[in-house]
């Protein structure tokens, strides 16, 4: 009988093998990392040569790894919104959806900008409660590290959340432990809590109306290809439209200052020329195509690619100033001796947000892309298109009516809708039951039967964990990034002062 035991000498090469195999895969997890660190190190080192000599540079220097720290945080966390859910629904692939954000985000910080914010972040602790410079950039510096942290730790479990109010928890959490309860503005609290609720809701609704219009005028209509002829320019039209008044509202401050009438009277034209261009676009790509819903996705593709390079772009100008807001106010101070209710941001600062951003986003991105664009629900071309042209109109009718909302809950709750939305209509709605039922035997081909309301009542397309998690992630942003930011002060103020 032959022996089938290995020798001595294979055993010990397998070994060597598995050892290697065990080393390579730690490595490549520790590139991300890796690179990430050689990038904080960079933008302290660039920091320190530009403002050698500069009182504070010390300060300084330790403020521009802190803020790289952060801007690689939101590229890991707050991105994925902007192209997720054109990823999702497999409108473009995960490699294209990393460039394209990157590159869009860094134009829109470095082009467009904002070029002077709040010192105390839109007015939540009041300038007359700062003692002195050195208390000032101590609560700023806590306030950095804290909603660094906790974005950090909300990537890790898979939340997206909101950089905006992780930056205004820990502002506040600074403050209060500065100078005290009374220095807070908590009517401006107040609003901000609101938009909590108000931010996701209303992005659900819109993006639950707009896929109700498109299952009622193109989805479950008889002849599906000649709807889509005369419909999606339309919406194609809408989107433009949409994205013209929000970029002119939102994402291009520093160039031209545009109000609210005047940006939807450019959306309207531009919308109106963008309808008029794409007719003969879709009529042609139509030709050919098969009456089924597989046809309608491809029609949709292209302009959700230009919506995620659009709100990558709205968000690099928008969302990046108020992420390096604190890091400029800890320059200027440190310059100064001063604190100041305005401050302008220093180019380099604006490049560490743009490409730590950037960095942040290449190198852990793909997990809560994935998250915003597979895992809380099923997205196809059409639910995406929803959700990003929601995004878009909800910002606008917040811009109107004053109401500070965020991007990370409007687009997530968008998401949210368009899946709560599937489920209701899938089980209720008359008009799926009517259009399966006379479709039940067509052309000879048997379609799915309809399921019967109890199984249909177990089967969420919506995953109940997933959105059990990112809420009350949302609930606790602002008190735990306070919480630890004020902590943190304490800290900071023994080793500034």
């Amino acid at each position: 009988m032959r022996n089938l035991k290995k020798p001595t000498l294979d055993k010990d090469l397998d070994k060597f093998s598995y050892m290697e195999e065990a080393a390579g895969s730690l490595g490549r997890g520790l590139i991300a990392p890796g690179i990430a660190l050689v990038f904080i190190v960079l933008c302290a080192l660039g920091a320190g040569a530009s403002m050698s000599g500069t009182p504070g540079a010390v300060v300084i220097v330790a403020a521009a790894a802190i803020g790289a720290y952060m801007a690689l945080n939101i590229g890991a966390n707050d991105v994925a919104n902007n192209v997720g859910p054109a990823v999702g629904s497999r409108a473009m692939t995960l490699v294209t959806a990393l460039i394209i954000a990157a590159v869009f985000e860094s134009a829109g910080a470095l082009i467009a900008g904002g070029d002077v914010v709040g010192t105390i972040s839109k007015g939540i602790i009041s300038p007359d409660s700062i003692a002195s410079s050195s208390v000032f950039m101590a609560a700023m510096m806590a306030a950095l590290v804290s909603s660094a942290l906790w974005i950090n730790l909300a990537t890790w479990i898979g939340a997206p959340v909101s950089t905006t109010h992780s930056i205004v928890g820990g502002v506040m959490g600074a403050g209060i432990a500065a100078a005290g309860f009374g220095a807070v503005n908590w009517v401006t609290m107040g609003s901000i809590a609101a938009s909590w609720v108000i931010s996701p809701f209303l992005g659900g609704l819109i993006a639950a109306g707009f896929l109700a219009f498109i299952k009622s005028v193109i989805i479950y209509q008889d002849d599906k290809i000649a709807a889509a002829r005369k419909w999606v320019p339309v919406l194609i039209g809408v989107m433009a439209g949409a994205f013209a008044s929000y970029l002119a509202l939102k994402g291009l401050k520093k160039i031209i200052k545009i109000d609210l009438p005047l940006s939807l009277v450019l959306g309207s034209l531009v919308g109106l020329a963008v309808w008029f261009a794409v007719r003969p676009l879709i009529d042609r790509q139509s030709r050919g195509l098969e009456n089924r819903n597989q046809s309608l996705r491809i029609l949709f593709s292209i302009p959700l690619v230009c919506s995620a390079a659009l709100l990558s772009f709205a968000h690099g100008a928008n969302d990046v100033a108020n992420a390096v807001g604190p890091l400029a106010a800890i320059v200027h101070t440190a310059e100064l001796g001063e604190v100041a209710t305005k401050v302008s941001i220093p180019l380099w600062v604006m490049a560490v947000g743009a490409f730590g951003i950037s960095f942040g986003l290449l190198l852990f991105g793909p997990k809560l892309i994935n998250m915003v664009g597979q895992q809380i629900t099923k997205l196809n071309p059409m639910r995406a298109y929803c959700v990003s042209l929601s995004a878009a109109i909800t910002v606008i009718i917040a811009s109107g009516l004053g109401l500070p909302v965020s991007s990370t809950h409007i687009a997530v709750g968008a998401v949210f809708g368009v899946g709560f939305f599937r489920e209701w209509y899938t089980e209720r709605s008359k008009r799926r039951l009517d259009y399966v039922n006379k479709h039940q035997s067509a052309g000879g081909r048997q379609v799915r039967p309809i399921r019967n309301r109890e199984e249909q009542a177990r089967r969420h397309l919506v995953r109940r964990a997933h959105f059990m998690t990112i809420v009350a992630a949302w609930i606790v942003t602002v008190p735990a990034a306070a919480v630890l930011s004020g902590a943190l002060y304490f800290v900071m103020i023994k080793l500034i002062g």
